[in-house]
């Protein structure tokens, strides 16, 4: 079923974990896909996999303006449209509470998760003006329910929230849908990341399972899925939504 044929997908942080899935179900849904991702040998490992006509790539740093609107231009002169801004790129280190958190380390979280999606809007919302498009974030269940050693990044999240809500009011006169996909935990390089910061790393895995009602920690293609729909014209009456697929995480069960 080609729910996305036709369509134009800008993709921040393409090139691993949920975005990497993300860009996979785009391109089997019919979209074509341009992907900006900072690293370089994903990105050359992504193209061989994927092996598409359908599929765009720039190397490019989500922390630099400059990027950004470069990427942009280069997709709506390539495709002579843009109809969906996925802002996924992310980072979750460092694991600490607030006051080990230096202010780098605040700052880079912050640049990265939040102030990404300000440039991406800036120089992309012209385009989805013309075609009536969408903006869909990747957020974070921990954006609403909190999560402990782990403050700045929840911080991100939570204001990626807030932000999706504002956003969603803003351009809903152009037509334009603004939504977020909420995971709770999911195997990706970055979880993993995260999993050795941890005190106990050995329980982690337990721990991840145990969390999800359903009784597992997911891969990223549970994510893309849900992007699929929320980006297609299916959700065409669906804006301002903060969509959990979670496994239940945020029903408080236990197994």
């Amino acid at each position: 079923m080609s729910l996305l044929k036709g369509k134009i997908v800008f993709l921040t942080g393409g090139a691993a974990g949920i975005g990497k899935a993300c860009a996979n179900a785009y391109l089997k849904a019919g979209a074509s896909v341009s992907i900006m991702d900072s690293d370089e040998v994903a990105m050359k490992d992504l193209k061989t996999e994927f092996d598409s006509t359908a599929l765009l790539t720039f190397v490019g740093n989500v922390c630099s303006e400059h990027d950004i609107k470069r990427a942009l231009e280069s997709t709506f002169g390539t495709f002579g449209k843009i109809d969906v801004i996925h802002n996924n790129a992310g980072i979750a280190s460092p694991s600490k509470t607030l006051d080990q958190t230096n202010e780098e380390e605040w700052d880079n979280l912050f640049i990265v998760n939040l102030k990404s999606v300000f440039w991406t809007t800036k120089h992309g919302i012209e385009y989805l003006k013309q075609t009536k498009g969408c903006i869909l974030n990747t957020s974070s269940m921990v954006g609403e329910m909190g999560q402990d050693n782990h403050a700045a990044y929840v911080a991100t999240k939570g204001g990626m929230n807030a932000l999706t809500k504002a956003m969603a009011l803003d351009y809903a006169p152009f037509g334009i849908r603004v939504n977020a996909v909420c995971p709770a935990g999911v195997l990706t390089p970055m979880l993993r990341k995260w999993m050795v910061e941890q005190p106990n790393p050995v329980e982690i895995e337990d721990y991840l399972n145990n969390i999800h009602a359903l009784g597992y920690c997911p891969e990223g293609d549970v994510i893309a899925d849900v992007a699929v729909f929320l980006i297609s014209d299916l959700a065409r009456f669906v804006t301002g939504n903060l969509m959990p697929v979670s496994g239940g995480a945020e029903l408080g069960y236990k197994r």
